[in-house]
């Protein structure tokens, strides 16, 4: 009885250059950008947006952070802290996350309290994340005053 012998023993060269060539092809299938999510730029939608975003420093953005963060200590934790004043506003980003993203602005500034204390506030400004998503949305955080460690740690989660 003759017994043979498997085919990749038989002729080990063949094997080995299909083995390359099916490793070759799958390679390449990985890193074709066929792989890879479109990209769209947020202002080609259907329903495009226009990266149209208040400053930093636009009066209405600090004075819902501060008319916010007043409803939050006074009905929430019941703490009394207002914010007073604020200063060091900055932009850290602007569309950080990518072009095909909702259009978000974010920045940082110094908060004074009436408590004479300082606190560092990381928020971005985020475009239709308003009410209903009519008008821009704030989302912000004091640090030191994060208390339910939502954007944890020291409002990291906050920033870009």
């Amino acid at each position: 009885m003759r017994h043979s012998l498997p085919i990749f023993v038989q002729r080990p060269l063949e094997s080995l250059a299909f083995c390359l060539a099916v490793l070759t092809l799958n390679l390449a299938c990985l890193a074709s950008p066929l792989a890879a999510r479109p990209v769209v730029p947020a202002e080609q939608r259907y329903l495009p947006y226009d990266g149209d975003l208040p400053a930093c420093n636009d009066a209405s953005v600090l004075d819902r952070i501060e008319d916010r963060f007043d409803d939050r200590e006074s009905e929430f934790w019941n703490s009394g802290l207002l914010i007073v004043g604020f200063d060091h506003i900055r932009e850290i980003g602007y569309r950080t996350n990518g072009a095909d993203y909702i259009p978000r602005r974010f920045c940082t500034a110094r908060a004074y309290l009436n408590d004479s204390t300082l606190h560092s506030v990381s928020y971005s400004i985020g475009e239709d994340l308003g009410f209903l998503g009519f008008g821009f949305g704030v989302t912000w955080c004091v640090d030191g005053l994060d208390r339910n460690y939502a954007y944890a740690p020291h409002c990291k989660m906050a920033r870009p």
